[in-house]
């Protein structure tokens, strides 16, 4: 792992996988169980941010802080890739300090989501 190094990880969600999440995680907003003028319901914000965390937890990252900023609505159907930078990286004696970007874009390009983070791998 070097700066400068790019890990993506792409996602569809389903109807399901919304109504699940919310269920377990209590967002029941109508946008994301009622379909709008146009037949769409909306995934959650928090339910698309995860789409890195698989890419984390491939890296064993330990995520100490996460900044995120919504910049426009995803939708079911919608494919959305997750692009992670490692911004820097330093070595301790038992972990590595490491700092990331992130880029969430639809399947028009457009960025949907951007955000930071920074935390820990261990040796």
């Amino acid at each position: 792992m070097k700066i400068g190094d790019i890990y993506t990880w792409e996602r569809t969600f389903t109807k399901e996988e919304v109504l699940e999440f919310g269920r377990f995680s209590g967002d029941q907003g109508k946008h994301h169980v009622e379909p709008d003028e146009n037949g769409r319901i909306m995934v959650q914000g928090l339910l698309t941010a995860s789409i890195g965390t698989k890419i984390g937890g491939d890296l064993n990252y330990i995520a100490r802080e996460m900044v995120y900023e919504f910049i426009r609505p995803v939708f079911i159907g919608d494919t959305i890739t997750c692009e992670i930078t490692i911004k820097n990286v330093e070595q301790s004696e038992c972990f590595k300090t490491v700092e990331l970007e992130t880029v969430y874009r639809n399947q028009k390009g457009k960025e949907v989501i951007k955000g930071s983070s920074h935390g820990i791998i261990r040796n």
